[in-house]
């Protein structure tokens, strides 16, 4: 994929994304091609001493020393028999390397994100690592948080609230954002942080269609101005039924949303795919974890 993947990436805000199917076991798995830098056949790994029990060890790609997580270990599905077929899927994932081990590389699929459906509690639970479960016809895919694997792995890698304390004082303010965020752990970790940061005045959704029928609701109503209704949007760019880029799009769009700033906080923010979020209209891009540089950006829109 490494070289051709300008060739597949999508127009912006379309709803619309790329995503690598892939076997793991009996199980059918996918990734954003957004974080695919490229997929290799396995190379001789250095194991590395008391590291985590996911991480296989690490390899040395074109001079760079990237680690290796395999992902049968972390869903916990025995190996494959031969490793034959087993692939390495090279992600970047909040502007950090790691390549994945899978078993089978299947194709590369069109999918809209009104195909992905949030993962039920009950099956959430199983598969604490599902995303969000995507329909092809009458087979499903596990889309899979590869963020929340690697931080768990790590857990500096996905920043913390003490970072705020190199603001400074903070003063309380009513201003209201509305964020969008499909993860629940990443919710109570914006929640934590903005609060902190003195922003108490936060509406939070599931995903962007949630939050989207929340604004259109608001411009809706012509004895309300939607810019004091809501003073800055954030949002992830991967979310089921309505990504980040199709609700930046729709906001800048809409005649009396278009001069809310929209921040967009993701970790597939790279210097290759800023432009994506560039030609929404977005006003702002952070990329994860960087909540000290995020807290700044706010402050830039709406004190």
């Amino acid at each position: 994929m490494n070289g051709n993947q300008g060739n597949i990436l999508l127009e912006s805000g379309t709803n619309e994304l790329e995503i690598v199917l892939f076997g793991i076991g009996d199980g059918t798995f996918a990734i954003n091609v957004l974080k695919v830098r490229e997929i290799i056949v396995p190379m001789p790994i250095t194991k590395i001493p008391n590291s985590h029990e996911f991480v296989e060890g690490v390899i040395q790609l074109r001079g760079e020393v990237i680690p290796v997580i395999d992902l049968a270990r972390v869903l916990n599905i025995p190996p494959s028999a031969d490793g034959e077929n087993d692939k390495f899927i090279v992600s970047e994932l909040n502007e950090i390397k790691i390549a994945f081990r899978v078993h089978n590389i299947f194709q590369i699929q069109r999918v809209s994100w009104q195909q992905i459906e949030k993962p039920h509690d009950l099956s959430a639970g199983r598969q604490p690592y599902a995303t969000g479960i995507i329909k092809l016809g009458d087979r499903m895919s596990i889309l899979l948080d590869l963020e929340k694997i690697v931080v768990e792995i790590n857990p500096d890698l996905g920043g913390d609230v003490d970072s705020l304390k190199v603001l400074g004082e903070r003063e309380r303010t009513l201003k209201k954002i509305v964020a969008a965020e499909d993860s629940a752990v990443l919710r109570q970790l914006l929640k934590d942080t903005l609060s902190e940061a003195g922003y108490e005045n936060v509406a939070f959704f599931q995903n962007g269609q949630e939050a989207w029928e929340y604004l259109e609701m608001i411009a809706e109503d012509e004895s309300l101005d939607p810019k004091e209704q809501v003073q800055l949007v954030l949002t992830d760019i991967e979310m089921p039924r309505m990504d980040g880029h199709h609700l930046t799009y729709r906001i800048k769009q809409h005649d009396r949303l278009k001069d809310i700033p929209v921040i967009i906080f993701s970790s597939l923010i790279t210097e290759e795919l800023y432009h994506k979020g560039e030609s929404v209209g977005a006003t702002s891009q952070v990329s994860k974890p960087k909540i000290v540089d995020l807290v700044k950006e706010i402050d830039k829109h709406i004190l």
